[in-house]
């Protein structure tokens, strides 16, 4: 009866789970919209989104206004697609609340960043502050929050927290 527990225990440990080989995306399941590489199984709504500068409010504006479904699938796309959501995305004709950049300082337009245009503007933007010494700029400089978050128990880079322990001497 001992030996019928011991074997039943045994049988769980010996069958082993075999690991799902891992799925990799050959080059038709990848689309590339405004230098993105889009995964051809998302949905479009979901796959504009990994665009940078194309937020989930901007995406549902494309599919609107370019009468694209939102559940079609990324690979399903014609070509014709891709390159009018690419000018969309480059161009777009949206309200103005919609756009990231408003009344620019230089210019003092509105328009849509995205990708390394919108990387690049946000790294002027703060070599700016930085270059005026604003509030902003300074805390900009000194790796410190800027938006007013507390700096008590956060932002500590190589500190030590807590109480340390005074070594042992010998006797």
């Amino acid at each position: 009866m001992a030996e019928e527990k011991f074997e039943k225990a045994k049988k769980p440990e010996e069958t082993v789970k075999k690991a799902r080989p891992i799925e990799k995306h050959s080059e038709e399941s990848l689309i590339r919209i405004l230098a993105t590489d889009i995964p051809g199984n998302k949905k479009i709504y979901v796959g504009l989104t990994r665009i940078k500068g194309v937020s989930w409010t901007l995406a549902n504006a494309i599919c609107k206004i370019l009468k694209i479904p939102k559940n079609k699938a990324v690979k399903e796309l014609t070509a014709a697609d891709i390159d009018q959501i690419s000018k969309f995305i480059k161009n777009p004709t949206l309200p103005e609340y919609l756009m990231n950049r408003r009344k620019d300082f230089e210019t003092g337009e509105t328009k849509h960043l995205s990708g390394a245009d919108l990387d690049l503007q946000k790294e002027f933007d703060i070599k700016r502050i930085r270059k005026i010494k604003s509030y902003k700029g300074i805390r900009h400089s000194l790796g410190q929050p800027v938006r007013g978050q507390r700096t008590k128990s956060h932002f500590r880079k190589n500190k030590t927290v807590g109480v340390m322990k005074k070594p042992k001497t010998a006797k």
